[in-house]
């Protein structure tokens, strides 16, 4: 990672990822895994960091004008509060966004409901040469589906093995996945709710359904461990982000998505037309003035 990055003592894509025996229960939402800074570094390493991912993400879009076949999905989930807006604000927005193709998923529409499940995620992915960003997901099938018992077990049972199939599927047609969970704890989230009230920039941002939806908060952390469970492969590995640190849930997606772009070690692409014949006719028409 560079001697700039002297803060990482081990790397995120290491530290963070969910491996067997992982425990939802025994996660640390507060903590910051392999990074020995402060609150206080974060903003220079993110201003690090982000110029060199501002610089992949280019060589990635230029990639795909030139007929790459690569892409980049940044899958971001969160229970309520846990940050995803402010991933796509601070890490995403590191980045050009003409280079950028972001959808959040809610409720499907009727059209969508007459489709398989991953009908719309198929249609939202990122086109070569772009950085999709996930804002829910697929996942939702066997979280909220899960939870609220939309369709019967034995249905939403099965979309563990179709999911990690349709992730295969993704990856070997050239899209890297990046699959973060923002893990916010149960007091933190509360302190979030009730700090939109308490704040008149914040009312747009409280919906009232949150804290129905936080009742169901053991269900959820039981879908979310099934999923990690059932859904981090060696494909497409989960990270489980520890989020009531705002600044290291953002340092940590930022340094997980650079990573995975240096490892696609993606180049500048070869000139298509004679370098010598170009630089002579631009030549020419300036001797001309």
């Amino acid at each position: 990672m560079g001697k700039k990055n002297h803060e990482w003592r081990d790397s995120p894509t290491d530290t963070l990822r969910v491996n067997a025996g992982f425990s939802i229960a025994d996660f640390d939402c507060a903590s910051t895994p392999g990074f020995t800074g402060h609150k206080r570094h974060s903003s220079q390493l993110m201003e690090e960091r982000g110029r060199i991912l501002s610089d992949l993400q280019e060589r990635l879009f230029a990639e795909g004008r030139s007929e790459g076949n690569r892409s980049v999905l940044l899958v971001i989930q969160g229970m309520d509060t846990a940050g995803k807006g402010g991933i796509v604000r601070h890490v995403v927005g590191l980045v050009d966004p003409q280079g950028v193709q972001h959808h959040s998923f809610g409720v499907p529409t009727e059209e969508e409901k007459s489709h398989d499940y991953l009908w719309r995620i198929d249609n939202a992915l990122p086109t070569p040469g772009h950085i999709g960003v996930f804002d829910r997901s697929h996942y939702e099938d066997v979280l909220v589906v899960r939870v609220h018992n939309y369709v019967e077990p034995a249905v939403w049972g099965k979309r563990y093995d179709e999911i990690n199939a349709w992730e295969a599927k993704v990856v070997a047609s050239g899209t890297r996945i990046v699959k973060c969970a923002l893990m916010v704890s149960k007091e933190e989230q509360l302190n979030r709710l009730e700090e939109r009230l308490d704040r008149p920039d914040k009312y747009w941002k409280y919906n009232p359904h949150d804290l129905d939806e936080r009742s169901y908060w053991d269900a959820y952390m039981e879908a979310y461990q099934a999923a990690f469970d059932r859904c981090s492969t060696d494909i497409a590995p989960w990270h489980a982000i520890p989020a009531d640190r705002k600044w290291f849930a953002r340092l940590a997606v930022t340094e997980l998505l650079t990573q995975a772009l240096e490892d696609m070690n993606v180049t500048w692409p070869a000139a298509e037309f004679d370098i010598q014949t170009e630089k002579q006719r631009v030549a020419a028409l300036r001797a001309a003035k």
